[in-house]
């Protein structure tokens, strides 16, 4: 079975040290389409543009690329609790047309009350969940109805209409994370492909299990998927130093304010992720090559696999054995860990094809007049 990989753009910031901010790279579109146009030519499926505070805006970053991409699909996050459902619908559907059929969408309904509340959102996870289910039965109505009236809790539509068609029939794929139950119902009820953090495999079998069982009650069947870092060398000792070499700036007053912050949150996955590590940093191997660390001061996706090529894919196998077809993975810094992940491991993948910077170099790739107008 051939395995979906998608990287990660950083629009909130690139570094080589976690928590050392003189280390790192602003995210400029610049940047973000060196890495865009790269990671299309090593032949990456696709790309997560996230959401958040202190990220560039993700509708806008997506648009940007457009020009400088081809193939490569954009997972863009959804942010059900900010945007009007109708008009969302309409910005899908153009950017869909714009990237000619390569839009996917991530639902975030949100995880940090505080930043919510910043945006004007005040919603209680389980509001949110409610909110988020409402959203997405009006929204997937709107590609398949002329005309759409809907009464909710939360919204309240009449004779809403979508005219702009996307190229993705009936809408664009809709991917989602979430660990809480009332999560897990809304996969079951609207997603196509479900996304966990990287938790030991046998969490992660758990929650996809759950949430294909909530989907039978629907009958609908949703696609799987693990959101991951990967830092991988060409041996396992070289792998583990540059894990230890990531967090060699952070300060346990760097962990503590991070993981009290985290803390404060009502997201269930960042508690799981948290409770991974438990702010410490002499347990971080927390299965099998899945380490910990990034979670001490990352919100979010927390975890990374680490490990020389022939151990990194293993691992990877072990999660599609128990039903993942795609990863969405990162490393630091993203530009330079998007090549090297490429030429170790893709050789490794079921349908990946291996990868040199020579044969980029001679045919164009990353390096061609594309790179350079997005430089």
């Amino acid at each position: 079975m051939s395995l979906d990989i998608f990287w990660f753009l950083p629009t909130s910031g690139d570094t080589r040290y976690l928590g050392k901010s003189d280390s790192g790279r602003a995210p400029t579109n610049a940047y973000m389409r060196q890495i865009a146009v790269a990671a299309e030519e090593l032949g990456y499926d696709g790309l997560l543009i996230p959401t958040g505070s202190s990220c560039l805006d993700p509708w806008v970053t997506a648009a940007s690329l457009a020009p400088v991409t081809r193939r490569i699909k954009l997972l863009v996050a959804l942010r059900t609790s900010l945007g009007n459902v109708t008009a969302s619908a309409r910005q899908a559907a153009t950017l869909d047309e714009a990237l000619g059929g390569r839009l996917l969408l991530n639902v975030v309904p949100g995880g940090d009350a505080a930043e919510l509340a910043a945006d004007g959102v005040f919603l209680s996870h389980n509001e949110r969940y409610e909110h988020a289910g409402e959203f997405l039965t009006v929204w997937r109505r709107l590609f398949k109805e002329k005309q759409v009236d809907f009464e909710g809790k939360h919204i309240r539509v009449e004779k809403a209409q979508n005219l702009i068609a996307p190229v993705q029939k009936p809408h664009p794929p809709l991917y989602f994370g979430g660990s809480s139950a009332a999560a897990h119902e809304i996969a079951g009820e609207h997603i196509d492909t479900y996304l966990t953090w990287g938790e030991p495999p046998e969490a992660v079998a758990a929650k996809f299990a759950d949430v294909r069982a909530q989907a039978e009650k629907h009958g609908r069947k949703v696609r799987f998927g693990v959101r991951l870092h990967v830092i991988v060398r060409e041996t396992n000792e070289e792998a583990w130093a540059a894990a230890d070499a990531l967090i060699s700036k952070l300060t346990d007053e760097d962990i503590a304010r991070a993981q009290q912050n985290y803390a404060s949150m009502d997201s269930v996955g960042q508690r799981r992720m948290a409770e991974l590590h438990q702010g410490r940093r002499d347990k971080l191997e927390i299965s099998p090559n899945l380490w910990a660390g990034v979670g001490l001061v990352r919100g979010g996706a927390g975890t990374a696999l680490v490990g020389d090529p022939a151990t990194v894919a293993q691992r990877l196998r072990e999660y599609a054995d128990i039903g993942a077809e795609s990863f969405v993975l990162s490393g630091y810094p993203h530009l330079e860990e998007a090549w090297r992940f490429a030429e170790l491991v893709f050789p490794l993948l079921p349908g990946k094809q291996p990868v040199t910077i020579a044969d980029n170099v001679q045919t164009g790739g990353a390096f061609d007049g594309r790179a350079q107008a997005a430089s």
